[in-house]
């Protein structure tokens, strides 16, 4: 299916600056919350606002690990395709640029934030909208 996903060029610097900032481990730790914020909003991406490839790679193993059928999953429940389409990757790519553009944005409001309080919010929120 896919081998790697590349960032856009501007978010290759973002990922390596919410790293930093949130200290919760790798750059590839940040990519996955990325694409599951991006995902966990109320919208639809278009593949034809992909952005360039120029930024950071990750190979599948080392942005998944054991985990890809679950990412892979959700992007088929959000977008109604079969695990097989040759489009997931490119919706990965979206997301986890869109989802570190909304964090990036949110650090620019709030620079105090640290990482375990911006996911504690993030679980709170989410629990609060399942509830009510």
């Amino acid at each position: 299916m896919f081998t790697s996903i590349k960032t856009s060029k501007i978010n290759k610097d973002i990922v390596t600056d919410l790293s930093r900032k949130f200290n919760l481990g790798a750059e590839n730790i940040i990519a996955r919350i990325a694409l599951t914020y991006s995902l966990s909003k109320d919208r639809k991406l278009s593949l034809s606002d992909i952005a360039d490839s120029q930024g950071k790679e990750y190979s599948k193993n080392v942005l998944f690990g054991s985990n890809l059928p679950y990412y892979i999953g959700l992007i088929c429940v959000k977008y109604g395709l079969y695990k097989t389409d040759k489009d997931i990757p490119k919706y990965i790519k979206l997301h986890i640029d869109d989802g570190l553009q909304l964090m990036n944005n949110e650090l620019r409001d709030n620079p105090n934030l640290n990482g375990y309080d911006y996911l504690i919010d993030k679980i709170t929120n989410g629990l609060e909208d399942i509830l009510c």
